[in-house]
């Protein structure tokens, strides 16, 4: 099934890398407020637009990675950095589920419309947790399903690439953001509810901050 999700992943958002469509479910980067020197990573960074946009906020000093699954994006963000003379970003091919960053490093995460793909969202959120600094932020723009999501769509790989079937309630959502360590969470943005198969789901954007006083091996990781 992950393999399966994955591939659907793959093929649709390489399709998609020439082309002008919107990907995205919120806002995130617009509420990131990234300042000069910050280290940051966008998940699911695409073409890498918001990418570049953290680039130019955190200056010189600062730097930016962007994490993607599919190939085609990541070509594409590339040569869009080269084009813009954009040097203090990487680009890094990964799941979400194993960020390939060292713990402690990045003052802020931003991710639009890309947990929701997560086979794994408990041990993404573990994984964010872990790359953030104390006193670190996330701002990320998501999918969340009002009910539960019936298997005939969860196990579709398809509709899970179309950014909706692998949600999950609300509740879950906050459950998840607790066990990985987060406390304070605000909603920045909430839409109102939308069809989606035989469900509802709606957007949000939220920011949460690593306590102080946590570090990763504080961590609960149960799941």
């Amino acid at each position: 099934m992950i393999t399966e999700v994955n591939s659907a992943i793959n093929l649709r958002y390489s399709g998609l890398a020439e082309t002008s469509c919107c990907l995205s479910c919120g806002g995130a980067i617009s509420h990131s407020k990234a300042a000069e020197g910050e280290t940051c990573v966008d998940l699911g960074s695409g073409r890498g637009t918001d990418v570049i946009r953290l680039a130019e906020a955190v200056g010189p000093e600062g730097f930016v990675y962007g994490v993607d699954l599919s190939e085609g994006m990541l070509k594409k963000a590339e040569r869009n950095a080269e084009k813009l003379g954009v040097k203090n970003t990487a680009f890094l091919k990964s799941n979400l589920e194993t960020i390939p960053l060292d713990a402690e490093i990045v003052d802020l995460v931003i991710s639009n419309c890309t947990i929701n793909h997560a086979d794994d969202k408990q041990t993404v959120w573990n994984e964010i947790f872990r790359i953030l600094k104390k006193s670190g932020r996330f701002v990320v723009s998501d999918i969340y399903s009002l009910q539960p999501v019936p298997e005939e769509y969860k196990n579709d790989p398809e509709a899970v690439a179309e950014c909706w079937a692998g949600s999950v309630t609300r509740e879950m959502y906050a459950d998840q953001l607790k066990r990985a360590g987060f406390t304070d969470i605000q909603i920045l943005e909430e839409s109102n509810p939308y069809p989606k198969g035989e469900i509802e789901v709606a957007s949000w954007t939220i920011l949460g901050i690593k306590p102080s006083g946590c570090s990763c091996s504080c961590q609960n990781k149960s799941k």
